[in-house]
C-alpha cells in the first residue's frame, strides 16, 4: 500500500521535471534510425459502448491477465470482457451518477469532466489487486479489488492543488505509486531510475532515484515525435506512444510513427507505423505479440498483432517477410494462434487467462512436434512472404517439404 508521503514525493519529483524542462540540451536526432516497423495499418477493434463514449486513453490488465481496463470520457474506467460481453464498468470516482454523467448532444462530456472525473493514466499493483488512476480532476485514486466506487488519495501537494493529473505507475515490489502531470511515467525494471515523457521538447528524461547519480535528471532519448505515455516493454525497455511527428504535414502520405520501443540504454530499437488519423496515447505490449493501443480520441481501444519478431515489414501479412538471415530471427508464429520463441530460448511465460492458457498448450504441442525446430535448417523454410492469414494460401514454391510443414500446422 502506498503512503501518502511517498506519493507527494513523487509528485514533488515530477514538479521538479517540468522546471527543468525547457533547460534541457538536446541529444543526438532520433530521424532517420533504420529500424524494424510495424504495420498497424490493419487493428482490431475493442470499440466502446454505443453513444458519445471516447478517449480510452489508458490500458491496464490485472494480475489475471483480464482486460484491457480502460478510463473513458464520462468519468468511468471500463473492463473488456470478451467479445460476447464486451465493455462493463469497473470503477467511477466519487460524485459520479450515470444520469449526470451521460453525454449527450447537447451536454458533451467537457460540461461534466469538473464532476464526473475523467481517469487518465492507470496501474495495478498486481500483488494486492488495487488499481491506481490518475484523474484530470480529482488527483490521485484507487481501487479496491473487484471495483466499485473509487477513494480518492492525493488532491495537492504542499497545499498547492494537484491540475490534470495524468500519468501513474506503481512500484510492483513496494507498492508505491508515483504520479506526474508529464503525459508519461515509467519505472525502470531494476527500480533505480523512472523514465519520463517530456512532450514538448520531444525527449525522454530519465530520473534517478536510486543510486550515485540519485536525484539528478539527464536524458535519456531524443525522439522525432511528441511523446505521451511511457510503458515498460517487459524487456527492460520501453514503448512510448506518439502524437505525432516533428516534421508531419497534414498532406502526402497516410503514414506516420504511432510509437516507439527504446531500450535500456535510450536506443529506437523498433517502430510501429499508421495512418496519421490514430494518435496513440499508449501502447501495452502483452503475450502473443498483441499490442494494445489507447487514444483520447478514438472511441475503440485497437489491438495491433505481431506476426513474427524480427520479421521485415512485422504485421503486414501481404508485405512481411521473414529474415534473410537466421541471426536476425527473434521468434515468431508458426501458426495463426501461437508463437515460439528463438532457438535456445525457454517456453514464453503466459499469464493466467483462458486465451493465455490455449496458448500454452499450443506452445507445448508446436514444440513436441516441431522436433526440427532446433535445426538451423527451420529458418530456411520459412523465407520469402508469409503464407498467413491475409494471403490466398498456394502451393509454395520453396520445397514440397515446406509446403506440407505449412499444410500441417494450419490443420489442413
Amino acid at each position: 500500500m502506498a503512503s501518502s508521503a511517498r506519493v507527494l514525493a513523487a509528485a514533488m519529483a515530477s514538479l521538479v521535471v517540468l522546471m527543468l524542462l525547457l533547460f534541457m540540451p538536446g541529444g543526438a536526432s532520433a530521424a532517420g534510425t533504420v529500424v524494424p516497423s510495424i504495420d498497424a495499418t490493419r487493428t482490431r477493434h475493442l470499440p466502446l459502448p454505443r453513444g458519445l463514449l471516447r478517449g480510452p486513453e489508458s490500458v491496464a490488465f490485472d494480475a489475471k491477465g483480464q482486460g484491457p481496463y480502460s478510463g473513458v470520457s464520462d468519468g468511468r474506467v471500463l473492463r473488456w470482457n470478451g467479445d460476447k460481453v464486451g465493455w462493463t464498468t469497473y470503477t467511477y470516482s466519487p460524485g459520479y451518477s450515470s444520469e449526470a454523467c451521460t453525454a449527450s448532444i447537447l451536454r458533451p462530456e467537457t460540461a461534466t469532466e469538473s464532476q464526473c472525473g475523467r481517469p487518465l493514466g492507470l496501474r495495478f499493483h498486481l500483488k494486492s489487486g488495487y488499481l491506481y488512476v490518475a484523474d484530470a480532476y480529482k488527483g490521485l485514486m484507487r481501487v479496491a479489488p473487484g471495483g466499485g466506487e473509487a477513494t480518492v488519495l492525493v488532491t495537492e501537494v504542499d497545499g498547492a492543488p494537484l491540475r490534470f493529473t495524468n500519468g501513474v505507475d506503481v512500484d510492483q515490489v513496494t507498492g508505491e505509486a508515483g504520479i506526474t502531470y508529464p503525459n508519461g511515467l515509467a519505472i525502470s525494471a531494476d527500480r533505480t531510475h523512472l523514465v519520463i515523457s517530456s512532450t514538448g521538447p520531444c525527449k525522454l528524461l530519465r530520473y534517478w532515484v536510486k543510486g550515485l547519480k540519485a536525484g539528478t535528471i539527464e536524458l535519456f532519448t531524443d525522439l522525432p515525435s511528441y511523446p505521451d505515455n511511457v510503458r515498460p516493454d517487459k524487456r527492460g525497455g520501453y514503448w512510448v506512444a506518439l502524437h505525432r511527428e516533428k516534421t508531419e504535414l497534414p498532406f502526402g502520405v497516410d503514414s506516420h510513427l504511432l510509437a516507439l520501443r527504446i531500450n535500456i540504454d535510450g536506443e529506437i530499437v523498433e517502430e510501429m507505423r499508421g495512418p496519421k488519423s490514430v494518435r496513440p496515447t499508449e501502447v501495452v505490449e502483452r503475450k502473443g505479440g498483441r499490442l494494445f493501443m489507447g487514444s483520447v480520441e478514438l472511441p475503440y481501444v485497437a489491438v495491433v498483432k505481431r506476426t513474427c519478431h524480427g520479421c521485415e515489414n512485422n504485421g503486414s501479412g501481404e508485405h512481411m517477410k521473414h529474415p534473410k538471415d537466421a541471426s536476425e530471427y527473434t521468434g515468431g508464429h508458426v501458426r495463426d494462434t501461437c508463437f515460439l520463441p528463438a532457438p535456445g530460448l525457454p517456453p514464453m511465460e503466459y499469464p493466467v487467462g483462458d486465451e493465455d492458457e490455449l496458448h500454452r498448450a499450443e506452445e507445448a504441442r508446436l514444440r513436441a512436434e516441431l522436433t526440427a525446430y532446433e535445426d538451423a535448417s527451420f529458418f530456411e523454410k520459412f523465407k520469402g512472404p508469409h503464407p498467413g492469414p491475409f494471403l490466398v494460401r498456394e502451393p509454395l514454391v520453396e520445397t514440397e517439404e515446406m509446403r506440407q510443414l505449412w499444410l500441417a500446422l494450419d490443420g489442413a
